[in-house]
């Protein structure tokens, strides 16, 4: 071995011991000729002090030595001096002499510090990953991980769970996201899926007699991504014979139980409390609720059906509802607040926010006057609402857009008035939910999993067909802190009654023979009765840890855009590899093409030079400076935003980042926000970081930030990460007439 000990082991107790130490050199300082080196590994840090006098040669090597070389360093441990200790650091109470020094690797000037507290760009971040992983939050999160990991198979096992891995490449089947297909070389035109869930193959174990299964399963679902979601994510997959609901619940309370006590050392209180799916929606909005906070939502349908206020008698005669939330002691919101939170609701839907004040004579607003005393009264009693409260109330004819809107504001409300306690963890069961539900072509669908069984009670509706939207399902969710971390159910184990759920969902004999007869045939030769569910692990991990995107707890992630920066994938790939699968790209081709074409259609219209660069594929401003040959400044950021009126483009210079405020300043919406990858693609057809600023050949409004028309020259990725064109900024400004500002920081 290169090394006696770790750089977080050293204490007290080795005063005086020869040890070898190996690491990277997180920092040095040189105080009057003696140089201290903070030597990090995964495991700590250890201080090694260079001095002149001790050791004259090592010392002179450690003057050349630079932030994150790798060196070996043998030396003699010794007590700090009294008043130099680092209490806050294991090791704190000793330092090593050097006595010899060897440089393992010299290292480059990182292009990110190596150091949480800088905080760099996330698509920087993931570009050099590598880099990333050595900072101590993030090994820390992946050092959780692998904790929760070895808790919940060491859970499994001591209750005689078998850990069964199920194939990766395997068939396309609805499972409610896109699925990612592989084309097969030996198969012309037949393609693989990756798997969305173990789904199908856990309840086959069941019938193979595997009556208790387990997996740390990969799980692939081509979906758009935001922070809890990735295109490839990690799931605990279980499923048990012979058990009900119960059963079911108890076991996952346990592994819960068992692992927070391991990875947080806290004791979860089970069982867990449950909570029926229409009374969860009618309390909190969601099916996924928070519940470490109160401020419940409130029914005022009928109370105020008999009002004089057009907005919300309206709905109501066309079955709509009026709902209110008690913000307790938020009277003094001001009006601009207000028109936050009402923004804020319009995202999920909402056309407005009414609200009033309560204060010493009762209800105050502009829309008072449209309910009598004793309409306000009923209203005040329904709300629980005291002096200095704040009703803000939302209707509509469309029950989920009421429910949607004020169940997200109640969380806004909690995050402005801090009452998530982010080392609290409440768990609750989401139970009874609805079997189907309608889509948006008015066709039936599963809300959860076609595998699930109903109700026992409504196995008779599912076999007739009929009273379809009173079905109810054993599907179970598990939710902490308002986030979904777990769904199952007990399953449908009887051919018949699966045949009539795919019925219901509109497929004929053929499709349903085609996409799930291997299943049906194999329940047919007697399949016992099963449960099971899936826990997103990532989610938990993130959420034991006090992340809140699931990126910060995987070792390489993809980004917003589902690439991945460091190797950039996906990628193109040759001729011959598309050959042998059968493939071929002319549709892709002339699709990627179309942006590029435009931009030059448009620029050779009005005579303008200009040059096409080709170039590897770049995903920074920049990697774009560096192979375009230009200045940071030089490159420009086309950004897609999104406003209540529709997308816009906002651009600024590649050195410069996007102030959103000024840009809400400059152009007056209410509110704006940065447009996720379906979003830009949907507006400009391009993936992100490709977009030209060229908004306007999209039918897009465009702001120029005063960055990018300083310069003289400007370059810019046209529609693809491996074009760019290169040309005058005063000619971009001239064919995209822009609106100029100053937006950028």
């Amino acid at each position: 071995m290169k090394r006696t000990h770790t750089c977080g082991e050293l204490t007290g107790k080795d005063i005086n011991k020869k040890v070898t130490l190996c690491g990277w050199c997180s920092t040095r300082r040189d105080h009057g000729g003696v140089i201290f080196i903070d030597l990090r590994d995964r495991y700590g840090i250890t201080q090694i002090v260079f001095d002149p006098s001790f050791n004259p040669e090592s010392h002179k090597i450690a003057e050349k030595l630079g932030r994150e070389d790798v060196i070996q360093v043998k030396g003699i441990v010794n007590q700090r001096k009294k008043g130099m200790e680092n209490p806050k650091m294991h090791t704190g109470s000793i330092e090593v002499f050097a006595e010899n020094i060897e440089i393992l690797s010299e290292a480059a000037t990182p292009p990110i510090e190596v150091d949480e507290r800088v905080l760099a760009h996330e698509d920087t971040r993931l570009k050099y990953r590598y880099l990333d992983l050595r900072k101590q939050n993030m090994q820390h999160n992946i050092l959780t991980r692998h904790k929760v990991t070895k808790s919940v198979r060491d859970y499994f096992d001591s209750l005689s769970f078998l850990e069964i891995e199920t194939p990766i490449l395997t068939k396309s089947t609805p499972e409610g996201a896109r699925d990612y297909l592989v084309p097969s070389r030996i198969s012309p035109g037949k393609f693989y899926a990756l798997p969305q869930s173990p789904q199908i193959f856990k309840q086959l174990l069941m019938v193979s007699g595997f009556d208790r299964y387990f997996q740390i399963a990969k799980c692939f679902r081509d979906e758009d991504l935001r922070a809890d979601r990735q295109p490839e994510f990690t799931q605990i997959d279980v499923e048990m014979s012979f058990v009900d609901e119960d059963d079911v619940m108890h076991a996952i309370e346990g592994m819960l139980k068992h692992v927070f006590r391991i990875v947080l050392n806290k004791d979860l209180k089970i069982p867990f409390p449950r909570l029926a799916y229409y009374e969860a929606v009618g309390k909190y909005g969601l099916d996924r609720p928070d519940t470490r906070f109160e401020m419940h939502l409130a029914d005022v349908t009928e109370i105020v059906r008999h009002s004089n206020f057009e907005v919300f008698t309206k709905p109501v005669k066309q079955n709509g509802i009026v709902k209110c939330i008690n913000a307790k002691g938020c009277a003094g919101f001001s009006r601009t607040i207000i028109e936050e939170l009402t923004a804020f609701v319009a995202i999920y839907g909402s056309k407005g926010l009414a609200w009033m004040k309560v204060t010493d004579k009762g209800l105050e607003s502009s829309i008072v006057k449209f309910f009598d005393e004793k309409i306000q009264k009923e209203l005040m009693k329904a709300a629980d609402a005291k002096k200095d409260d704040l009703l803000l109330f939302v209707t509509d004819t469309n029950h989920e857009i009421v429910n949607t809107a004020l169940g997200n504001l109640r969380i806004e409300l909690a995050r402005r008035l801090k009452l998530l306690d982010q080392n609290h963890f409440n768990f609750v069961w989401i139970v009874d939910f609805p079997f189907f539900k309608k889509d948006d072509y008015d066709n039936w669908t599963f809300t959860h999993n076609p595998f699930s069984a109903p109700k026992p009670s409504h196995m008779e509706w599912l076999m007739k067909k009929q009273n379809i939207t009173n079905i109810l399902t054993t599907q179970y969710d598990v939710v902490l802190n308002g986030v979904e971390i777990g769904g199952g159910s007990i399953r449908n184990h009887k051919p018949e009654a699966l045949q009539r759920v795919f019925e219901i969902m509109g497929y004929n004999e053929e499709e349903i023979e085609q996409k799930f007869g291997h299943v049906i045939e194999a329940f047919s030769y007697g399949a016992p009765p099963h449960g099971g569910i899936a826990l997103g692990f990532d989610r938990l991990v993130a959420m034991i840890t006090g992340n809140e995107s699931i990126r910060e707890v995987i070792a390489f992630p993809k980004n917003k855009a589902a690439e991945s920066l460091m190797e950039a994938a996906p990628s193109e790939v040759s001729e011959k590899q598309l050959q042998e699968l059968h493939i071929k790209l002319d549709f892709v081709r002339d699709t990627v093409n179309v942006v590029l074409g435009k931009i030059k259609d448009v620029l050779n219209r009005e005579k303008i030079e200009y040059e096409v660069l080709e170039h590897k594929p770049v995903f920074t401003s920049k990697e774009a400076a560096e192979v375009r040959g230009t200045e940071l400044k030089q490159g420009t950021k086309a950004l897609i935003c999104k406003t209540e009126e529709g997308f816009i483009q906002a651009v600024v210079s590649g050195a410069n980042e996007l102030d959103i405020d000024k840009l809400q300043k400059l152009t007056l919406y209410k509110k704006i926000e940065l447009a996720n990858a379906k979003e830009v693609r949907q507006a400009t057809g391009c993936n992100i970081g490709s977009v030209p600023p060229f908004g306007n050949l999209f039918g897009l409004k465009v702001y120029f930030d005063k960055s990018v028309v300083d310069n003289d020259v400007v370059a810019f990725n046209a529609g693809q990460h491996t074009k760019s064109i290169k040309m005058k900024a005063k000619d971009l400004v001239k064919v995209v007439n822009p609106i100029v500002g100053e937006f950028g920081k």
